[in-house]
């Protein structure tokens, strides 16, 4: 197996726009540092927060670049790389590979609903044309079918895999998957919510959406949690579970995206067809922000 050891808290970084719907890099570098700054472990650009699909190829190349540049080798970094067809996932794979990414997140193929047999032949074939590691992503939510236990034990199993990040929400699944792992294969979250849950059986970290806003907090919180100190890991969880439930109040990412404006940290800006936050949701939202004191007043 490739060796890549993941542990820890990620984030999946979102992609920041100028006002007038540009791709904002300085930005980026602010909120690349930002993370590292408050204890990341693991950037995660151009995942499904990151839009990728609302990315021109020269776009993709210029924000993995840029995360690459700005964590210079202080964090991992792993792009998402994967889409619907294998043979593009191949493509723009070698494209982060070249620009020195230390992973590759690879989705399991969207729209397509492929058979189990489909997604270990789709990742055997991105593993064989890469020298990067990847890890596999499972998110039934967004791609319409689940990757099942059995199928992410054997694509486990292929060289260059290292790690999959489990965001089926199905915690029999994941335990299944950690039960039976081979040694050195990272099982990561990707549902904020169920992290500490998800620590508890022995999950080794997280890809998260929320650590976009709170990172030093969420960090906090799953390291008081791999530690074995889950008093903390709770009293932390409990703080933010209102912010990491309304993350997901409307299609992620314009919740966290519109957070992180109201906290001054991007522009509320979006690319179809995400749009902006209905009013009464984008009220929840600053109430959260305020009562976690990242924002001041009902009107910042």
């Amino acid at each position: 197996m490739a060796n890549l050891e993941l542990r820890g808290a990620g984030t999946a970084l979102v992609t920041p726009f100028t006002s007038d719907n540009k791709l904002d890099l300085e930005k980026i570098k602010f909120l690349a540092e930002r993370q590292i700054t408050n204890g990341i472990d693991m950037l995660i650009p151009c995942g499904t927060t990151g839009e990728t699909v609302n990315l021109s190829m020269e776009e993709y190349e210029a924000v993995v670049a840029t995360v690459v540049e700005t964590a210079n080798k202080r964090v991992k970094v792993i792009a998402g790389s994967g889409t619907n067809s294998t043979k593009k996932t191949i493509e723009m794979s070698k494209v982060a590979e070249k620009l020195g990414v230390d992973g590759l997140l690879v989705v399991g193929p969207y729209y397509n609903k492929p058979t189990q047999e489909g997604y270990y032949q789709h990742f055997k074939t991105v593993a064989d044309a890469v020298n990067t590691p990847i890890v596999m992503y499972n998110v039934p939510g967004r791609t319409g079918s689940n990757i099942d236990a059995a199928t992410q034990l054997r694509i486990a199993g292929i060289d260059k895999v290292v790690a999959t990040k489990e965001a089926s929400g199905n915690l029999p699944q994941n335990m299944a998957i950690v039960m039976n792992k081979p040694d050195g294969f990272s099982v990561l979250s990707g549902d904020d919510n169920l992290v500490l849950a998800q620590l508890a059986i022995g999950m080794d970290g997280v890809v998260s959406v929320a650590a976009n806003e709170v990172p030093g907090e969420f960090s906090q919180m799953v390291h008081a949690a791999l530690d074995g100190n889950f008093t903390r890991a709770r009293e932390i969880h409990y703080r933010l579970l209102n912010l990491l439930d309304l993350n997901f109040i409307e299609s992620s990412p314009a919740p966290v995206k519109t957070a992180m404006a109201m906290m001054g940290l991007i522009e509320e800006t979006f690319r179809l067809p995400i749009v902006p936050l209905q009013d009464e949701n984008k009220k929840k939202l600053r109430s959260a922000l305020i009562e976690l004191g990242l924002i001041k007043t009902a009107t910042a």
